[in-house]
């Protein structure tokens, strides 16, 4: 029973990776190709998503865009030197904060997030301000 658990939990973990690979029967994987549907990297780069893809984990096949936006501002190039030089588990995080920072760039070409997190400080100075003049009213009504 323990053993077709572990497969089943081997058949799950690789059925989320998008890479071409298959499952043996033993439960190891081989580089045969089967029909998954590349990574979005791959797909748009028109190159075969091998096995061993760096992209194929963090840019899934249904999420193309995703994968466009980071290629036009960063170049799929830096990106992939970039994931190879960090540790796997710090991979998930890098991509994302790529993937948020290329949106932001797209929107705003100058300062990307910079200028949301400039807008939301000065909303926050903002908001503490008017914290202080409301509590000054209360001390002012309570006395």
């Amino acid at each position: 029973m323990a053993t077709s658990h572990n497969s089943s939990l081997l058949m799950a973990s690789t059925s989320s990776n998008s890479c071409n690979s298959t499952i043996t029967g033993t439960g190891s994987l081989s580089g045969s190709n089967t029909t998954s549907s590349p990574c979005a990297a791959c797909k748009f780069l028109r190159r075969k998503c091998q096995p061993d893809c760096v992209f194929a984990p963090y840019f899934p096949p249904d999420n193309p865009t995703k994968f466009q936006n980071v290629h036009k501002v960063f170049g799929a190039s830096n990106v992939t030197k970039l994931l190879n030089d960090l540790q796997p588990y710090q991979r998930e995080d890098a991509v994302n904060s790529l993937a948020y920072e290329a949106d932001m760039r797209l929107r705003d070409p100058v300062y990307g997030c910079v200028g949301v997190i400039s807008v939301l400080q000065h909303e926050l100075r903002q908001l503490q301000l008017d914290l202080l003049r409301a509590r000054a009213e209360l001390s002012r009504l309570v006395y």
